[in-house]
């Protein structure tokens, strides 16, 4: 009996993932891919056709995990934002991944800009007139929404270790969240 072509497909994507999100696409290996994946290389271009298209599949996998793990909701953005910031501590590895896509790719990839037009789309339709910056795009209050709630682990280690504990300790971390909820609270509550 063959092997599972949607297993192997899955531990492709998983390692492939593991390998770009630290070494970018430039920098990722197949062979490291596939020896990760305990699947043989060949497979990766019958499956892919190539990295560059391997990448760009692992980008739409990491969104729809991603999707999956942490629901929009647009009408409770500081909910969605302090849960994003949990996902993230637990799995930088896709914020890391969209770093490097955004330094390595010109052009955004179809799944990801459907991706985000259903999230402006959202606010757009959830916000009332008397909503603290109404008059701000909406996918404007979704940047500042994903920059907040990424901003502690993007920011520069040096501002990191100045929190009065470590950076990435329990207490620093729900610090921190509550000062993210805050700001997106702010952000969006009726005037």
């Amino acid at each position: 009996m063959p092997p599972d072509a949607s297993a192997t497909k899955k531990r492709l994507l998983d390692a492939a993932l593991a390998e770009f999100a630290e070494h970018g696409l430039a920098g990722a290996r197949v062979d490291r891919i596939s020896e990760a994946a305990s699947a043989n290389k060949r497979l990766i271009y019958v499956y892919f056709t190539n990295k560059e298209t391997l990448f760009e599949t692992v980008i739409a996998h990491s969104i729809a995990l991603l999707v999956e793990a942490v629901p929009f909701t647009p009408a409770d953005l500081p909910g969605y934002a302090g849960a994003l910031f949990d996902y993230m501590i637990v799995h930088p590895e896709h914020l890391r991944l969209s770093i490097w896509a955004g330094l390595e790719r010109p052009v955004s990839v179809p799944f990801e800009k459907q991706s985000y037009q259903a999230k402006v789309a959202a606010i757009a339709a959830s916000r009332t007139p008397d909503a603290a910056g109404a008059a701000t795009h909406p996918a404007d209050v979704l940047a500042l929404v994903l920059g907040l709630a990424t901003a502690w682990l993007g920011a520069s280690p040096a501002l990191r270790e100045l929190a009065s504990e470590d950076p990435f300790s329990a207490e620093r971390l729900a610090a921190h969240r509550i000062a993210l909820v805050a700001a997106v609270e702010a952000l969006v509550r009726p005037r």
